[in-house]
């Protein structure tokens, strides 16, 4: 059995709500080595940490807010998530009278999920687009990665990214589907990497062509975005964290090399992406 590392699932949502820790379990054994969860506004980063907290080691929070969350009252939003980032809440335990905060478990690893959405509607895209710089710029300032999620909006995200090219600290571009140009413009930001999911099993998929032709094995991580967008042979389904294994297989099939092959590098290139979950 291979070992890996899921880099996006949404295990706070409601999706789970009745059998979160059967997931978890169903992941452990299936190999998985860890699950990063990645929010989408203030309360779900409330819920992420809270998450986290109970499973340390296994659970691993982000904070950040989605393009498609950004509405009317963004700015507040993007305050009271950066107070969650810079002065984290502390797990407080009463143990022999005596409180006891864990305050390393109670650090995100990613601000994400950040980034531009233009599929559905551009009726915020100014908005998109400051809540994003905002958010790039707490990247560089507290050298955590970034999770960037990225729909119809390629040129926008690129040209924002480059006037910051130097001082980013690297990141992942989440649910990565694009062409050759694409990957080989995303994969000139150095220290960042492609998450590769679910999409790369289906049937009219492009990838399984692209990734091997134009991106080294050692810039891809593995991610779920679960519940969505579940492999083949489950596809339909609520996806999850145990599903990774069917995404390992296809890529060890497009790259010619062995699954271990495939989950080494990339768990090794996921925890170099995210340093600061072995320093925990």
């Amino acid at each position: 059995m291979v070992s890996y590392i899921d880099t996006h699932c949404h295990l706070d949502g409601n999706e789970f709500s009745q059998d979160r820790n059967e997931v978890m379990q169903r992941a452990r054994q299936a190999g998985c080595q860890a699950i990063f969860l990645p929010a989408i506004d203030l309360q779900s980063s409330l819920d992420i940490l809270s998450l986290c907290r109970q499973h340390p080691q296994f659970l691993y929070p982000m904070a950040g807010l989605h393009p498609e969350e950004v509405k009317d009252n963004w700015q507040e939003q993007l305050q009271a998530i950066r107070s969650l980032i810079v002065s984290p809440p502390t797990l407080s335990d009463e143990q022999n009278g005596q409180e006891v905060c864990n305050v390393q478990h109670s650090r995100v690893i990613a601000i994400g999920e950040v980034g531009l959405d233009y599929y559905w509607s551009r009726e915020y895209e100014k908005e998109q687009l400051k809540a994003f710089e905002q958010q790039v710029t707490w990247s560089i300032e507290t050298r955590l990665p970034l999770m960037i999620h990225c729909r119809k909006a390629q040129n926008e995200m690129v040209k924002l990214l480059r006037q910051y090219e130097r001082e980013l600290p690297g990141g992942v571009f989440h649910c990565f589907t694009g062409n050759s140009i694409e990957a080989l413009e995303l994969l000139q930001f150095d220290h960042f990497v492609l998450g590769i999911g679910g999409v790369l099993t289906f049937k009219k998929s492009h990838l399984p062509e692209v990734l091997p032709a134009t991106v080294p094995l050692s810039r891809i991580v593995l991610e779920t975005d679960a519940p969505y967008m579940a492999p083949v042979p489950h596809r339909g389904q609520r996806n999850e964290s145990a599903y990774v294994a069917d995404i390992i297989e296809c890529l060890a099939q497009a790259y010619g090399v062995s699954a271990e092959e495939v989950a080494n590098t990339t768990t090794a290139t996921a925890r170099s992406t995210f340093p600061s979950v072995d320093e925990r």
